[in-house]
């Protein structure tokens, strides 16, 4: 009995030996490696746990807004094509804006009865004057193109006497209106007699601030402004030419219109010495 049980024992002391230890180690790797790959999945979850939590901050996602637009081109608007604008802007559709210009002609058409208006006015009031200090003829019955006669001047001055020696009843100016007048000066020439200094220069053309845009004022009439070419005459010493052969020549428009714009170009670098308003 005692070697029957002798003998089991050997057995299993040898079955024990005989076993392969690789078998014992590779069972225990794979626990090891089963419990690590389950700490490490689990560890790698909570770090894009994590990671979420900390992009999920309002800080964070305003910075990836802000270059995922980086990033993206911009999206080009195009422009409305001439068909586009033509249907946008049918007759019957309304202005959207308080500022838009009325179109050209319409623009025109205001502007003429502005200037029309204050014309047939002034005539009328030039008219009814008594002192008969100017006359007016419309120049081929055009209401923009008037002949003004100028019957007076200072009765003490050298002017004066010019004209009362040479019989000369009145001194004749042309004066044009723009389209836009009485918001832009008139133009003003002198004709006839011809006549040296009192700010007339070549061609009949007049040396007065207040005929240039610089100086007009839309509140001026024809009448004050004929007042003020009258003692301009006098403030320059204006004389009526007596010479032989010069004072037969008539001044042209087109040389007072160039004396005009030169003399307006010198006086605006070097400033202006025509008589105030006040003189007038």
């Amino acid at each position: 009995m005692a070697t029957l049980l002798r003998k089991i024992g050997l057995i299993r002391l040898h079955d024990r030996d005989t076993e392969d230890p690789k078998h014992h180690h590779h069972q225990g790797s794979l626990k090891g490696t089963k419990g690590n790959q389950k700490n490490n999945n689990t560890k790698h979850c909570n770090t894009s746990n994590e990671t979420n939590n900390i992009l999920s901050t309002p800080e964070i996602k305003a910075r990836r807004f802000d270059v995922s637009g980086k990033d993206k081109p911009a999206v080009k608007q195009d422009k409305p094509s001439k068909d586009t604008k033509e249907k946008q802007q049918t007759p019957g559709s309304k202005a959207t804006s308080g500022s838009v210009m009325p179109p050209p002609a319409a623009n025109r058409q205001h502007c003429t009865q502005v200037r029309t208006r204050r014309l047939m006015k002034e005539l009328q009031e030039i008219r009814r004057l008594g002192d008969n200090f100017i006359t007016v003829e419309l120049a081929d019955d055009n209401l923009y193109d008037w002949n003004v006669k100028l019957h007076q001047v200072d009765k003490d001055s050298a002017l004066w006497q010019d004209m009362k020696e040479t019989n000369t009843e009145y001194i004749l100016l042309n004066v044009t209106f723009p389209d836009n007048f009485p918001f832009s000066p008139p133009f003003m020439r002198v004709l006839t007699p011809r006549l040296e200094n009192g700010y007339v220069l070549d061609g009949g053309a007049i040396c007065m601030e207040l005929l240039t845009p610089r100086g007009w004022s839309s509140a001026y009439t024809v009448e004050a402004v004929m007042r003020q070419f009258a003692a301009s005459l006098v403030k320059g010493q204006g004389r009526i030419c007596r010479k032989a052969g010069k004072s037969k020549k008539a001044f042209s428009r087109k040389e007072a219109e160039a004396t005009f714009k030169s003399l307006v170009k010198t006086h605006e670098k070097y400033g202006w010495v025509s008589p105030p308003v006040s003189d007038g």
